[in-house]
């Protein structure tokens, strides 16, 4: 596949070295970001060579950007493919600005996608065909996993997506903090902690099984873990969890 990305930031790198190898790379960036990738197969230069050049385009500058590049680049997208990796622009937003007859996909990856371990939730128009899609399918499960999900659902699924790291990081911050306080060294916290938490994302991916069955199998009458559990129920760490996830919804409707 020939694939073109402009803005090789954070996530346009990490959607970047995904592709490396495999595919016909076209980047473009206004910064020094591209000097990991100057020895690499790939060609570097400016928006409009990048569009020409490719089927399929990844905008992936900040949103207050998006406009600007869009006019810059819109009138060469005939019967290719544009996805957009930005919070706050739906397919309506981005209809109004490239034209309703073009292909677009709306996109939402997230950080791990810079170790290869990216969840990334896609979104097509009715202009973009199946085989088209499954292309985009393709690029974004290079760096992870991908799934479609419908645009109705797509709101609720990129605050969970594009936050959930950050409330790893927090939950990992606090729990290392925990350890700590108890007198456990603060790199082992972190070693025991990190390795809990993937080990425990497996199990539950493996097993099927519902978070709140495993939660059980690990806590026995009158034990530890039960009493550690009634403490975060106490200090509402489950409603604190929703609301979370409630005023990042919130705040990205009103962007």
């Amino acid at each position: 596949m020939k694939i073109g990305i402009i803005g090789i930031g954070n996530m346009g790198s990490s959607i970047a070295k995904g592709l490396l190898g495999q595919n016909e790379l076209y980047l473009s960036n206004r910064g020094s970001n591209l000097e990991f990738f100057k020895d690499k197969e790939v060609y570097i230069m400016g928006n409009r060579k990048v569009v020409e050049n490719s089927d399929y385009i990844i905008l992936a500058v900040k949103p207050n950007y998006y406009k600007e590049v869009i006019d810059e680049i819109k009138d060469l997208l005939e019967n290719k493919v544009f996805i957009s990796i930005a919070a706050g622009f739906t397919l309506e937003k981005l209809e109004n600005l490239l034209g309703s007859d073009k292909k677009i996909v709306m996109t939402m990856p997230n950080t791990p996608a810079s170790v290869g371990c990216g969840m990334s939730i896609l979104c097509p128009n009715s202009n973009v065909s199946d085989d088209e899609f499954s292309n985009v399918l393709e690029i974004f499960s290079s760096f992870g996993k991908a799934i479609k999900i419908d645009e109705n659902q797509f709101d609720a699924a990129s605050i969970v997506n594009g936050c959930l790291p950050a409330f790893v990081d927090l939950f990992i911050e606090g729990l290392s903090d925990g350890a700590v306080f108890c007198g456990l060294k603060r790199d082992i916290s972190y070693k025991l902690i990190l390795q809990t938490i993937i080990g425990s994302a497996k199990l539950m991916e493996e097993s099927g099984e519902h978070p709140g069955l495993l939660k059980d199998k690990v806590t026995s009458p009158k034990g530890t873990t039960i009493e550690g559990v009634k403490a975060l129920e106490e200090n509402n760490f489950r409603a604190g969890l929703i609301k979370a996830v409630e005023a990042s919804f919130n705040k990205a409707k009103n962007m």
